[in-house]
């Protein structure tokens, strides 16, 4: 797909259409991008290459805009796969080329060009097959704001560790004012297929599974940005944004501080023959009643996990309602509790229903969990179904479904 940048920059990324599981966890029904840009200068530098899927399709973007020039520089902002698949085949057809990076890029790139199977380093087409050849090739390596001159451009490099991975940097271009962001604004969807998709859904999922945990790293980030006089971002993954900037800045900093985005409730439920289910359903009903516009349902071993996580950070209300299982609780529930310790969910209000034939158990664990998660109010009492839902369930349901308001 060709995405218009400007006259000295351009988008040399692809689509991956086929891929089903980002990162071998996250569906990704509309595919994703692998976002990497060139600058054509009195230098040329390109920003970060592709996923190995994609690779013969990069290059042929690269070549095109290329028409026979060199490339001077490699910025690696970031050594995950997707983005480094590309790496190892440029080294080979520039052996003039240095490298940018900061000290852990190295470090990390060394560790990959020694494993057979790390970016391409088995594949037969590469001459590079190990460290010796990286510490043959020159290497500039990169600090807080330092900068590289290009002729009429200038980069300048920004740390953002732990906006995914410890060695992540991202690169100002100071006279067409652009950030390449590397992880940080990037989103689910392959351009072609989600360019006029609104932008905060997909992203939202995307921030909170693959970046989520770091909300301070962020926090670090965006307060650099704000130094910074930015016309477009141009991330890893995803449309490049162009202005008005100061909504996608807005959500970013919302989400990485932990606060809810929208006032609404989320209810996950976990039933193992229904009955849970209609309690869940029940409740629903009633904070419809009581004016609640966002209400969102969502079965926890049916639904897209990612997505229920992404609606647990979404709103600022949350019921969970859980069969018991093995004097736990309904595994899927488990496994969604610990998702959310995992990525530092808090300041949340949140309410227990539990169901079980006999000794009830899953309110107990998943009050355990929550309590062991930063500022979470646990509404009181919990409610017990004992296998279905009664007359008298339905009476604290009610109370329960006011205490939400």
């Amino acid at each position: 797909m060709r995405v218009e940048i400007s006259e000295k920059i351009k988008y040399i990324g692809v689509d991956d259409t086929t891929l089903d599981l980002f990162e071998s966890q996250y569906v990704v029904p509309d595919g994703v991008s692998y976002n990497s840009y060139v600058i054509l200068d009195e230098k040329v530098a390109v920003i970060d290459t592709a996923d190995e899927r994609m690779e013969k399709e990069w290059l042929e973007n690269l070549c095109r805009e290329l028409n026979g020039r060199e490339v001077d520089y490699l910025i690696i902002q970031h050594l995950e796969p997707d983005h480094a698949g590309g790496i190892l085949h440029l080294m080979e057809l520039y052996p003039n080329m240095t490298l940018v990076g900061n000290q852990k890029t190295f470090l990390f790139l060394g560790q990959f060009l020694s494993q057979e199977s790390g970016l391409n380093a088995c594949s037969p087409r590469c001459g590079l097959q190990t460290t010796r050849d990286l510490a043959s090739f020159r290497k500039l390596v990169v600090k807080e704001k330092n900068t590289l001159c290009l002729g009429e451009h200038t980069l300048q490099f920004y740390t953002a560790a732990m906006v995914h991975w410890p060695e992540v940097m991202v690169t100002y271009e100071s006279t067409e004012r652009i950030l390449f962001s590397a992880d940080a604004f990037g989103k689910f969807g392959a351009l072609e297929v989600a360019g006029e998709d609104e932008w905060a859904s997909e992203a939202r999922r995307y921030y909170f599974n693959i970046v989520g945990k770091y909300g301070i790293a962020v926090q670090a980030l965006l307060a650099k940005v704000k130094e910074l006089k930015i016309q477009m971002i141009c991330p890893a993954h995803g449309p490049i944004l162009t202005p008005p900037l100061e909504e996608y800045i807005r959500l970013y900093d919302t989400w990485s501080r932990y606060e809810p985005e929208t006032s609404g409730v989320l209810i996950a439920f976990g039933s193992f023959h229904g009955n849970s289910k209609k309690a869940a359903e029940y409740v629903a009903g009633r904070l419809v009643e009581r004016g609640f516009t966002e209400v969102v349902l969502h079965d926890l071993a049916r639904d897209d996990m990612a997505e229920i996580l992404e609606d647990a950070f979404r709103y600022d209300r949350m019921i969970l309602v859980a069969s018991s299982y093995e004097g736990s609780v309904f595994p899927q529930m488990r496994e969604f509790l610990s998702r959310l310790q995992s990525k530092g969910f808090q300041k949340r209000k949140v309410a227990i229903v539990e169901n079980g034939t006999w000794s009830p158990s899953a309110g107990r664990v998943i009050r355990e969990m929550l309590e062991s998660m930063k500022v979470i109010e646990i509404v009181e009492p919990m409610v017990t179904i004992y296998s279905v839902m009664n007359t008298c369930n339905m009476e604290e349901l009610n109370t329960l479904a006011d205490e939400m308001v």
